[in-house]
């Protein structure tokens, strides 16, 4: 029997009530309901400097980027909803990406992302949901080396789609969330 799934799951938003937030949590319920192992993170909670060779030179990895680096190791596919900030990704996102990709005593690049399965969830007031967003948080990832799922899920004008309470008010978008993390899961028990 295949083993288990893992996933790590984060937003690139760092706000509060966050649409992105929201549709990541009905993503990981897809996935979990799938029968996969999902641990959610915010990545506020790994402070990180903007990442800067001199200070890698200097000081190595700060603690928040050996923290996310442990738990991403230990996961073989990520969950990513992203905002989308002037038709990229957002600092947040950006820099945690680039800061785990660094080498660290006995851990390649490689390890940390090479040969793992990812799913992009993109949430914007907008009427493209964050798709220029998507394009490159895919670009980033491809050339990292994780597998990223053809499908993808954007969800234009996101404050009418979520309710005030956090729930979702379109069983359509819902759906599409759920679907995408249970094929996450499902992606990985292939390959895993």
């Amino acid at each position: 029997m295949p083993s288990q799934p893992t996933i790590i799951a984060f937003s690139g938003s760092s706000r509060r009530g966050s649409f992105n937030k929201k549709a990541l949590e009905i993503a990981v319920q897809g996935a979990r309901d799938d029968g996969a192992k999902v641990t959610v993170v915010d990545l506020r909670d790994f402070e990180m400097p903007i990442y800067d060779g001199d200070l890698e030179t200097e000081k190595g990895l700060p603690d928040g980027a050996k923290k996310l680096k442990a738990l991403v190791l230990q996961h073989n596919g990520f969950l990513i909803a992203s905002p989308e900030y002037n038709s990229s990704l957002p600092p947040l996102l950006k820099n945690a990406i680039d800061w785990i990709s660094r080498p660290s005593p006995g851990v390649t690049q490689s390890a940390v992302y090479s040969g793992k399965v990812a799913a992009i969830v993109t949430a914007s007031p907008g009427v493209l949901g964050g798709f220029s967003a998507s394009i490159h948080l895919r670009g980033v990832l491809n050339r990292l080396g994780v597998q990223v799922l053809a499908n993808q899920v954007q969800i234009p004008k996101a404050n009418d789609v979520f309710g005030s309470e956090g729930g979702i008010k379109d069983s359509s978008s819902e759906n599409n969330l759920k679907n995408l993390g249970a094929e996450l899961s499902k992606m990985i028990r292939k390959l895993f």
